[in-house]
């Protein structure tokens, strides 16, 4: 995390607030350490960005994907807790952001992909949906493969979507796990226009009926 992504300090408020930050390129994520206060409002000058076409789905990935079973927003609070697990590396997703995304997720905005194996949660991922816009907010897995295959999924819904027009994936930063996923860097400048393309789209309507 680098301190020159950062474009304002303050707390949360509302989920009007945090949706306007969402639509204006910003995200929220704690100071403190484990992610506690103040709340930064972050805007990172090279984005991670996820597009169609450009998902890399190795043979491995796709057998791996035989033995998982998925589906969409069928225990988000779960999902949620095991990405805020605070023994993971790196951790920053307190009680007050679980608190939000539940808010969100109640509200229709936020949602979760869960990958199971033998009924067991086994990985899964959750962000914010709007418009062709699907803001990744942070993924796990317990056994290998399983966030990838959530990330695969989503893909999957995104790609059915009854808009043709292209969708984003914003994962924030691209991390060398998500490079090798095929998450490309633009600039801040180049985001901030694909986000607006995107907002104007209805992809995020596919969650309600995966």
């Amino acid at each position: 995390m680098d301190l020159g992504d950062l474009r304002a300090v303050g707390e949360l408020r509302s989920i009007t607030q945090v949706l306007s930050a969402y639509r204006a390129g910003l995200f929220p994520m704690g100071l403190g350490e484990g992610g506690s206060g103040p709340i930064g409002w972050w805007a990172p000058r090279r984005r991670g960005v996820l597009r169609p076409g450009e998902l890399h789905v190795s043979t491995s990935l796709r057998r791996s994907m035989r033995r998982f079973s998925v589906t969409v927003d069928t225990d988000f609070a779960a999902v949620v807790r095991a990405c805020a697990d605070p023994a993971r590396p790196g951790a920053w997703i307190t009680e007050e952001f679980i608190e939000l995304y539940l808010v969100l997720h109640r509200a229709g905005y936020a949602h979760s992909v869960e990958v199971r194996a033998d009924e067991e949660l086994v990985g899964g991922l959750y962000g914010v949906a709007l418009g062709g816009v699907f803001a990744g907010e942070s993924m796990f897995h317990t056994r290998t493969d399983a966030s990838k295959a959530a990330l695969a999924h989503l893909v999957g819904i995104l790609d059915g979507a009854d808009d043709p027009a292209p969708w984003l994936i914003d994962t924030q930063w691209r991390t060398p796990h998500l490079a090798r996923l095929g998450v490309s860097e633009i600039s801040a400048f180049e985001y901030l226009s694909a986000l607006r393309s995107a907002l104007e789209r209805n992809h995020s309507q596919a969650f309600l009926t995966d």
